[in-house]
């Protein structure tokens, strides 16, 4: 499969860059982590998540056969099995870390991985991914969050809804980590955009297609939403990762 794929971050009107990103087109590999617990808690919980994914794709690129953190599971495609154990290992590193002036750090992630026939997706919290197919954009990924949660169980959110969207059920450090891990189909054209919550809440999915559509390469892509994000009063961090399936 070939693609075109970049990304970027913006302190947005933050103090301190809590986001993290990697890009690692080799490996068909592509992650988003939004620190949280404050200032030095959440820029290490981040990094820690995507140093976690990053260090485990290179043990596999070194030697394909060795040993995994947990069972495979035979049900699940080699992407699903991969972000699962990245997952698992970055849950299991900062449980570890949590000590000191980090005792509350945790962040979110989410993540795509691309092989030769199929791909994946897994993510904790409320960092998302998108797919914008033949024009049209679909969110891949459903918030951990109070929100959702309420919406799943057929209840509406009391009050104003928008003072809950920063309430997430899930994230990577915390006793609730489980990931939702699930394959992809891919086509020729189809455009990927994985972003923290100050990219899209912003936004909006309007914008967010209207940007992708765009026939601009994947890193215009990402410099024009991180930048029309910020224009648009965004305060938080502002991270995006474009990946463009050859046609």
């Amino acid at each position: 499969m070939r693609f075109e794929c970049a990304g970027q971050t913006h302190i947005g009107r933050r103090p301190h860059n809590e986001d993290a990103y990697c890009v690692l087109p080799e490996r068909g590999l592509f992650v988003v982590a939004d620190g949280l617990g404050g200032q030095e808690g959440g820029e290490v919980a981040s990094q820690c998540v995507v140093d976690t994914f990053a260090g485990f794709s290179d043990r596999l690129d070194r030697d394909r056969d060795g040993t995994w953190p947990d069972a495979v599971d035979p049900a699940r495609s080699r992407e699903e099995n991969y972000l699962a154990a990245c997952t698992a290992l970055a849950q299991r590193t900062l449980r570890v870390r949590r000590v000191g002036k980090l005792k509350e750090m945790a962040s979110t992630v989410v993540a795509l991985a691309v092989g030769e026939r199929s791909a994946a997706v897994a993510h904790v919290g409320d960092s998302r991914l998108y797919r914008l197919r033949e024009g049209q954009l679909e969110p891949l990924t459903r918030d951990h969050s109070l929100i959702e949660e309420l919406r799943a169980a057929g209840r509406e959110p009391p009050g104003n809804p928008a003072n809950l969207r920063h309430l997430i059920t899930r994230a990577l450090g915390t006793e609730n980590a489980e990931p939702t891990v699930r394959r992809l189909e891919t086509q020729p054209g189809d455009v990927f955009l994985l972003c923290s919550d100050g990219l899209y809440e912003p936004l909006g999915p309007e914008v967010l297609q209207e940007q992708l559509r765009a026939p601009a390469s994947a890193q215009a892509a990402c410099d024009a939403l991180v930048a029309a994000a910020y224009e648009a009063g965004g305060r938080d961090n502002i991270t995006a990762v474009v990946l463009r399936v050859a046609v």
